[in-house]
């Protein structure tokens, strides 16, 4: 198929786009809109940038992408994109011949049904609104509890509160914390896969970047001393006392801790153990009365939730002017 016939093909799709349909780009994960569609460009309005940008996708461009991505039978690297290109892939994946695999990080071709980078279809007539299930998670569970006992009390004056009570809480938030912490490291294991270097990608509160964390650990002790050695080093400049063999001799002495350490104490609260039973029960309980609840309530409830969204919505939005840059795209 010649470029002129897909690009006639993706012209019909963005014609009969909603006006209000947002897509998102592969790699920094900006949305944006599809303004206006032209005979030899695409315009699109960013959503996520701090200053309001409109910017004009050429045809050529998506010529020399589209060129790229049947030269690759395997699909065409995103990283391999210039930094301004990146809307180039999110409006071809609208043909529906070509589709971006976010996973392995390529755009490629396809002969069978394909995904777009369409967010939302901006249709409302026809959106259906999803239902919020009950995620089976631990921290799901453990921070319905919390946040109960936390309405609970007075936590903003924590000597006031009895003693039984802090215990709870406590033994709340190490649970929520040590289950969040398994359930964000399963997160990042997903997102790495997803994540390109120099590309920081955006949500609605805050935003992540892949990096390279560098740990160091020596290798076998003969083979670096000999290295040393070999480089002129007096090997007895590097030895240093070993913390086990130590710990052995005290073993086998008469010296005590503070001969040969330096010690400082300090006192901390652990969490010995959890009644999972009891946590269970008042688990289920919350459930009960949240399913049992009538008259006003779950409307309270419904407006309390929205009127939070709100708020949040409102912290996270970029309030800024429009500014028009009527300027060429970097050659994918």
């Amino acid at each position: 198929m010649s470029f002129t016939v897909s690009w006639h093909t993706l012209l019909e799709e963005l014609d009969d786009l909603p006006d209000s349909a947002t897509l998102t780009t592969p790699l920094s994960h900006d949305r944006f809109h599809v303004s206006d569609v032209q005979k030899q460009r695409v315009i699109i309005d960013f959503l996520d940038r701090d200053i309001d940008e409109t910017r004009p996708l050429q045809r050529d461009q998506f010529e020399t992408l589209y060129r790229r991505i049947t030269d690759e039978p395997d699909g065409f690297d995103l990283d391999r994109l210039p930094t301004d290109a990146d809307p180039y892939p999110a409006v071809l994946s609208l043909h529906p011949r070509f589709e971006i695999d976010e996973d392995q990080g390529v755009i490629g071709e396809t002969e069978g049904p394909t995904t777009s980078q369409l967010l939302d279809s901006g249709d409302e007539a026809e959106t259906i609104e999803e239902e919020r299930t009950e995620p089976d998670l631990d921290v799901y569970a453990d921070a319905l509890l919390l946040i109960d006992a936390l309405e609970r009390h007075e936590v903003e004056v924590l000597e006031d509160i009895e003693t039984d009570a802090l215990v709870n809480l406590y033994t709340l938030l190490s649970d929520v914390q040590r289950n969040a912490n398994d359930l964000r490291q399963d997160v990042a294991d997903v997102l790495l896969n997803r994540l390109h270097y120099d590309r920081p990608v955006s949500g609605s509160f805050g935003s992540v970047q892949r990096t390279t964390r560098r740990n160091r650990s020596l290798k076998d002790e003969s083979e670096v001393l000999e290295t040393l050695e070999d480089a002129g080093i007096d090997p007895e400049r590097v030895m240093g006392v070993d913390r086990q063999k130590v710990d052995d001799a005290l073993d086998v002495t008469e010296l005590s801790e503070g001969d040969v350490y330096e010690i400082e104490e300090s006192e901390y609260v652990r969490k010995a153990e959890v009644d999972e039973e009891r946590k269970e029960t008042r688990l289920q309980g919350l459930k009960d009365q949240l399913a049992a609840a009538e008259g006003d309530e779950p409307e309270e409830l419904r407006g309390e939730i929205e009127e939070l969204e709100d708020r949040i919505e409102e912290l996270t939005e970029f309030k800024s002017g429009s500014q028009f840059h009527t300027r060429a795209g970097g050659e994918p």
